[in-house]
């Protein structure tokens, strides 16, 4: 079997009996309406785009909600066009890793066309300058990951392509903002249409900071020479153009080989994973988790596609950013982020592995249920005791997803402040007692412990990734394992560091709380263990 448009349309038993769900809509019919007034254009044609996005207005296509799907379009790798899209018509086998252990599985086929974001490409060019000026166009949507909106070099100054596309014009961009940059300018040239431009990456305030890097390229045009002052004004006219903020969640890993050898087995051809030449890992079929949440600002201009239909929140900015709070500062990530660096440190190499860990189970709970929840920012669509409960009895324990709490101990320096610092922050204003807290400064203090790159059983680990890393390592120079003793004022340096926090630590009576819980975690071989598993039951 293999999957293109036509053994959807002439091989519907053979799919079925593979237990394989079919678009239930008219695909060639479409593609074609697509392509002759597209109202939807996504860049990033990774797996959560595939997974998630694409598959919502699948639903709104199969229950007849919608006649049109969605351009999508790559502004970095283009062999994930040319490899998994274009041999496959454009359908991707969908496979949900239920947390039973069992999966489903779906052909996705709303996809109509999949183009190289590539200004040195006349032909791909000139498809995006007619897709642009079609009055049609209601939307364009981003998963380009948080990095893709950056257009400085951590000294500050302009990324040398990003600098180029500024001296050059809109005629040569290259960098994804300067590309919609330029593609904005072409609709604005050609009749000014309004249209939404809508950042669903997984970043705080997303769409704030996909239109300051658009408008930054733009303004910096203007004083080229190469748009008028009245390109700047069409960006900023929210009646004609706007940036909604978003909240996403679901979790995409990369393909499982079970998933793949389980497609293998009932003869699905070319589900194979290649690596592109830009080191991704994809394949033609996404394995993804069933929980997923899409908070959307309503505000477009120029029409949208029904998502609310397809279990989409279309809601008000400051619910998307409450719903974004709740899920940063309290219900999730806080609990990914203590867990990881425990993990690290007790030998778990999978995230599914730890939730079977009593100690660790009891870390997260009481920091989401205990601790978390009496300052939950509550954004009213969702319920944060409930995302709580699914997160800790669904997500976490999936043993399909292969997450690794060393992938999760990325850059924690850059996370602490949002995912522990919140919620100090919040009992603070609150007047609430700081003495109660346990989960937090025990999840601080395992962080610091974790820097010093020594394991529960005396072993040397690698520490992962950080910007501080070094830094911080240098904070703790004199700290020894197994000597408790030499702990002085290390931890001050860190701690003090409202930067890291978001507030001065020391200046609580949590500093002492956490290096309390430090020393005895540096004892020796099983102290982590054993201050884990006390300050928990305690």
């Amino acid at each position: 079997m293999q999957m293109n448009s036509s053994s959807i349309v002439n091989q519907k038993a053979e799919w079925e009996k593979l237990g394989v769900k079919l678009p239930a809509f008219d695909h060639a019919a479409m593609t074609a309406a697509t392509k002759e007034h597209p109202i939807w254009v996504h860049f990033g044609a990774g797996n959560i785009f595939r997974g998630f996005i694409a598959a919502l207005q699948q639903r709104l296509l199969n229950e007849g909600l919608a006649d049109r799907g969605i351009i999508a379009a790559d502004t970095f790798d283009y062999d994930i066009i040319d490899k998994i899209y274009t041999p496959y018509d454009n359908l991707t086998m969908n496979v949900t890793l239920n947390p039973d252990g069992t999966t489903s599985r779906e052909i996705i086929g709303s996809v109509a066309e999949g183009l190289r974001a590539n200004s040195a490409d006349a032909e791909m060019m000139a498809r995006f300058k007619q897709i642009f000026t079609d009055p049609s166009l209601q939307m364009i949507s981003f998963t380009i990951t948080e990095k893709g909106y950056a257009l400085y070099r951590p000294d500050g100054s302009l990324m040398p392509v990003v600098q180029a596309d500024i001296d050059e014009g809109p005629a040569h961009a290259r960098h994804a903002m300067s590309m919609v940059a330029a593609l904005l300018l072409e609709r604005f040239q050609n009749g000014a249409y309004p249209l939404a431009v809508v950042s669903m990456d997984n970043c705080s305030h997303n769409g704030e900071k996909l239109q300051t890097s658009v408008m930054t390229v733009a303004k910096a045009w203007l004083e080229k020479g190469f748009v008028g002052q009245d390109f700047i004004d069409y960006l900023s006219d929210e009646s004609k153009i706007t940036f909604p903020w978003s909240m996403i969640d679901k979790i995409t890993p990369r393909p499982h080989k079970i998933v793949e050898e389980s497609l293998e087995k009932d003869g699905i051809e070319g589900m194979t994973p290649i690596v592109t030449s830009k080191n991704t890992f994809i394949a033609a079929f996404v394995n993804a988790e069933r929980p997923q949440y899409l908070v959307v600002e309503d505000k477009f201009p120029n029409g949208r596609p029904a998502l609310e239909k397809a279990g989409v929140y279309m809601t008000d900015r400051e619910t998307v950013n409450k719903t974004e709070r709740m899920k940063v500062t309290t219900c999730l990530n806080p609990l990914h982020t203590a867990m990881s660096v425990y993990g690290c440190m007790l030998g778990y190499d999978l995230i599914c592995a730890e939730m079977k860990d009593e100690d660790i189970v009891a870390l997260i709970k009481r920091l989401g249920y205990v601790e978390g929840l009496p300052v939950v920012v509550d954004p009213k669509i969702l319920a944060p005791k409930a995302f709580i409960d699914e997160v800790i009895e669904q997500r976490l324990p999936n043993p399909f997803m292969p997450d690794t709490p060393q992938r999760i101990a990325t850059d924690t320096s850059q996370k602490v402040g949002i995912r522990f610092g919140e919620t100090i922050k919040s009992y603070i204003a609150e007047g609430r007692d700081l003495n109660s807290l346990v989960s937090i400064p025990l999840a601080i203090a395992g962080w610091l412990r974790y820097l010093l790159a020594i394991d529960d059983n005396g072993n040397a680990f690698e520490v992962s990734a950080d910007p501080l890393k070094d830094d911080l390592q240098a904070k703790l120079a004199g700290i020894e394992f197994g000597k408790p003793e030499t702990v002085t004022d290390q931890l001050d340096g860190i701690l003090s560091n409202a930067s890291i926090f978001g507030s001065d630590l020391t200046k609580t009576v949590l500093a002492d709380k956490i290096k309390a819980y430090f020393k005895a975690e540096i004892a020796g071989p099983g102290a982590v263990r054993k201050t884990l598993h006390e300050a928990v039951n305690a």
